[in-house]
């Protein structure tokens, strides 16, 4: 496990990067009210531990580092004709 420095709020921390062993990114899906089916998927990136920080019921605090990808599957006559 390798170890960084990272900002948490007005502060510098220690903290521990995470190898992700596994995953499984599912797609949420949400249908509008125009008809638009949205799908959004979020991968992870990075996760990092950060040394000696633990939340109001004793976890260990995590940052995760993520980009949100979106799918756009609108009706026919809300597309523009080209």
């Amino acid at each position: 496990m390798r170890k960084i420095k990272i900002r948490m709020g007005d502060r510098t921390v220690d903290a521990t990067v995470i190898d992700v062993n596994s995953s499984q990114e599912q797609w949420n899906q949400y249908l509008l009210s125009d008809g638009t089916l949205l799908k959004l998927k979020v991968v992870v990136t990075e996760v990092v531990r950060v040394d000696g920080e633990y939340d109001q019921e004793g976890n260990p605090v995590y940052y995760v580092k993520s980009t949100n990808i979106l799918a756009v599957n609108p009706p026919e006559e809300l597309k523009r004709r080209s």
